[in-house]
């Protein structure tokens, strides 16, 4: 039994560790226990035969500048930590209209919405971004970092009020779904559809079920002046490494292949966790879950929280899972003008969240020859939530069937990439395929979802607190939501939310203010 942590918590997602990293600075005693070999849960990357493929996020932004808005890029501030970045500012995008490169910034996609629109489409763009001003400025008025679920967000969020104050007549306007917005000043299809495809990579909803915020937060980062993209050199798992190192290097502690069998609870307060083969943690402050709203509920004993509670959290609705398709090429011959990214969209009619109807394509070697031998680079294509779970649920692992529906349902991916690489079948030294069994068993993830769909306007993400004392959640589960930076913000939440609020406004004063 090992009685000597303040915190302990459940899986090293993007959420847990920077939970984990900021309690760490703060001073507490904190044990993450990860069920896998390799942390960064849905973020980690791994490593076949010289290549380094990431597993999850592909698409970074706000990151390699301080001071920003970007939650995760304040967490690396609070801990100390920081890594090398590249900065590009152009993807492809493989559309039913045609093949284009965008780019970030305020201009540069009204000059392909004249060419393959024309000039209404470019006043309505316009007119969308004139509306979407102010809103930004009110997305970013409260930083996540300055939010705590207690009576102490008074002092940490108060100091904030004169900003809020400002944006009073629109704050009330980010919290519906996005449409309300967009509807009032968006007809052309080619916008409608190019918004909805944002709304879907960002939430996995289409735009009349995304909050008006995230879609302002994204405008606010995305279309403002000189904006860049930012990918970490290394890779995906070298931003999981900063916040391992910011963990360690404060004393806290990471334990790989520790399977959380079950939360304890005594007197009606989570005191710890159960390790597969019996060994217990015990938490003198809080346990905290980084799994999902399913996930964690597995973990409770028999009546620890409500029957309601339960019954309305496993009611929450879920996004559909993923397929993976991880390659290591020869580049020889390669086109020189590849972008790092494509978008590839094979028909609006049917919907954005369409199962494979939308497929990102990554190739960051480009961006960081280390990731790959020399003379190769790595791929990684997914559809992005949009594999429906019940195809394989009952499917055997080691199956001929499994493995023939496996090569069927990586074919959309395949015939993405054509468009690219036409000739990238002979060109592969490392072929992996991943299914939503992949994720379910890999990441812990309950039937391999990518997390709740969670509508605007009909339901909120819940916050870090639950019905058990002693017991936080920070994740995907919670708010705000889906995404890289929000699920940082869950962690930092959860994090400020145990601490005193002296030490939450010195990070602050130190970080944002």
């Amino acid at each position: 039994m090992d009685e000597s942590n303040d915190v302990v918590i459940i899986g090293s997602g993007i959420g847990g560790l920077s939970c984990a990293a900021l309690l760490a600075h703060y001073g507490f005693a904190v044990t993450v226990c990860e069920s896998h070999t390799i942390p960064g849960g849905a973020a980690h990357a791994f490593e076949r035969d010289g290549f380094k493929f990431d597993s999850g996020p592909s698409l970074y932004s706000g990151l390699s500048y301080s001071p920003s808005s970007n939650p995760l890029r304040q967490v690396l501030d609070a801990i100390g930590e920081d890594l090398e970045w590249v900065n590009y500012d152009t993807w492809g995008c493989c559309l039913p209209e045609g093949d284009f490169d965008t780019s970030v910034g305020a201009d540069q996609f009204c000059q392909i919405l004249a060419q393959y629109r024309g000039d209404q489409a470019v006043a309505e763009w316009r007119a969308l971004q004139r509306r979407m001003e102010p809103l930004k400025q009110a997305a970013i008025a409260l930083p996540s970092a300055a939010v705590r679920f207690d009576l102490g967000a008074a002092v940490t969020m108060g100091r904030f009020v004169p900003s809020l104050a400002r944006h009073a007549a629109n704050v009330t306007k980010l919290t519906g779904p996005f449409t309300r917005i967009m509807d009032d000043v968006i007809t052309d299809p080619f916008v409608r559809n190019w918004l909805d495809l944002i709304c879907f990579l960002l939430a996995g909803l289409p735009a009349d079920g995304v909050i008006a915020a995230e879609m302002a937060y994204m405008f606010a980062d995305w279309y403002r002046p000189n904006v860049k993209l930012d990918y970490p050199v290394g890779g995906g798992g070298a931003l999981v490494d900063a916040l391992v190192r910011g963990l360690e290097r404060h004393g806290g502690r990471l334990k790989l292949g520790a399977h959380v069998e079950e939360i304890l609870v005594e007197n009606n307060r989570a005191v710890g966790l159960r390790l597969r083969g019996g060994e217990t943690l015990r938490a003198r402050r809080a346990v905290v879950s980084n799994g999902s709203i399913w996930d964690t509920l597995k973990l409770l004993p028999d009546g620890a929280v409500p029957k309601q509670f339960i019954a309305n959290r496993e009611a929450t609705p879920e996004c559909d899972s993923f397929m993976h398709l991880h390659l290591g090429i020869d580049a020889a011959g390669l086109c020189p003008d590849l972008a790092c990214h494509y978008i590839v969209v094979n028909d609006w009619k049917i919907g954005v969240t369409a199962p494979q109807n939308v497929v990102l394509v990554s190739i960051p070697s480009l961006l960081d020859p280390s990731l790959a031998p020399p003379g190769k680079h790595v791929i990684h294509v997914y559809t992005p939530g949009n594999e429906p779970y019940d195809l394989w649920r009952s499917m055997d692992r080691r199956s001929p069937a499994y493995n023939q529906q496996k090569q069927a349902r990586a074919e959309v991916m395949w015939q993405a990439l054509e468009r690219i690489i036409p000739d990238i079948r002979t060109r592969c030294d490392v072929t992996l395929i991943g299914t939503p069994l992949t994720h379910e068993r890999f990441l812990r993830r309950h039937r391999g979802t990518y997390g709740p769909a969670i509508r605007a306007g009909e339901a909120i993400f819940p916050g870090p607190k639950t019905p058990l004392p002693g017991l936080l959640c920070c994740g995907d589960s919670t708010f705000p939501g889906i995404g890289l930076p929000a699920v940082a913000a869950s962690g930092m939440i959860a994090a400020n939310t145990i601490v005193p609020v002296q030490k939450h406004l010195k990070m602050l004063r130190r970080v944002i203010i």
